[in-house]
């Protein structure tokens, strides 16, 4: 970052077929560069043999590729999944996950190095927010596991690593459009899901694009005051606000949402407390996915005893709330739900 060359990776088509015809070459030529950066996948403009050495030359003078560099992968002996630390150009460093599922690979893929939102129980957060990742940086992540992985492939990716997707939309959307283009990864975004805290605003924002991802609401309370104390963002977009928003959201795109639900222990894990997600959710086409609390060395939180997490979604289906339990995965790496974090 802070260099004035333009963002190759983050340009489409037809972006890149203005660049080119400014500098006197055929419109081709964009399909061509396309193919490289999005297929091929090349990190150089050398790279690029099916383009003549002049243009490479001048792609080098006044672009760059600006995708991630593989620093460290580590390995969970529980359970094989891959924990991976991705450099970018300025320094700053982001963690993303690969998970092994029965129905496939997924990617965990962080869109902010950093973030504001201050939720008590994310190490994301700590530190604050450096920057917003580039739609090229993000699809960095994605080819650099890709190459890692491979011959095998990545089925599914989640937007839930370092950052809130939401904060960083326009970019997020670019690299969400990059990612399903037909001439590139082309990725199904059927097969993405992506998580918020809560942006209300931005809910509405993401609905008006109709993709047909899964969109996923880490709620975590169901009563504002807890919520308050969790997630500062609450103060800004109460409960009410970002259930309208949601189930606005779900009009408009006709996409179940996914409400995820962190059980701590002895601030939103008691059985009174399922009575009240219940009730708050009755009626919505949703879905609550409980994820234990996952340990941050900087905060106090405790996850609950496993009977009281059973006891909680056994209550939420008596009341007729479809809830299942993440698998936990990673967590020997501190890979898990609310434990990636920018590295400086």
């Amino acid at each position: 970052m802070g260099s004035h060359k333009t963002d190759l990776l983050s340009l489409f088509p037809r972006e890149l077929e203005s660049l080119l015809l400014e500098l006197g070459q055929p419109s081709y030529r964009a399909g061509q560069v396309f193919g490289w950066l999005h297929r091929r996948r090349v990190r150089s403009f050398e790279e690029m043999t099916s383009l003549p050495g002049s243009l490479r030359g001048k792609l080098a003078e006044i672009c760059e590729i600006n995708g991630v560099n593989l620093k460290k992968r580590l390995v969970s002996s529980i359970d094989g999944t891959v924990k991976y630390l991705y450099g970018l150009g300025d320094g700053n460093m982001v963690e993303g996950v690969l998970m092994r599922h029965r129905h496939g690979n997924s990617l965990c893929v962080s869109s902010q190095a950093g973030c504001r939102m201050g939720c008590r129980f994310c190490a994301s957060s700590l530190g604050g927010l450096a920057r917003n990742l580039t739609p090229g940086e993000m699809l960095g992540e994605v080819y650099a596991a890709a190459a890692d992985l491979h011959p095998e492939k990545i089925h599914s990716i989640v937007m839930m690593g370092v950052g809130e997707p939401l904060d960083n939309l326009g970019n997020v959307c670019r690299f969400l459009e990059l990612l399903s283009h037909p001439d590139g990864f082309g990725m199904s975004l059927r097969h993405l899901s992506l998580s918020t805290c809560g942006l209300a605003d931005g809910i509405y924002k993401l609905a008006e694009k109709r993709y047909p991802l899964t969109l996923s609401v880490s709620l975590h309370a169901a009563d504002d005051q807890t919520r308050d104390e969790l997630m500062p963002v609450n103060r800004n977009y109460n409960i009410a606000a970002l259930l309208k928003a949601c189930r606005d959201y779900f009009a408009a795109t006709g996409r179940r949402i996914s409400f995820e639900y962190a059980l701590i222990r002895g601030v939103n894990d008691a059985p009174r407390h399922a009575a009240q997600l219940a009730a708050l959710l009755k009626g919505m086409n949703c879905h609550v996915n409980l994820i234990p609390h996952n340990k941050v060395d900087e905060h106090s939180l405790a996850r609950p005893h496993p009977k009281t997490v059973q006891a909680f979604q056994q209550r939420l289906e008596q009341l007729g709330l479809p809830a299942t339990l993440r698998r936990e995965m990673g967590a020997d790496l501190a890979a898990a739900c609310g434990q990636l974090r920018r590295r400086g």
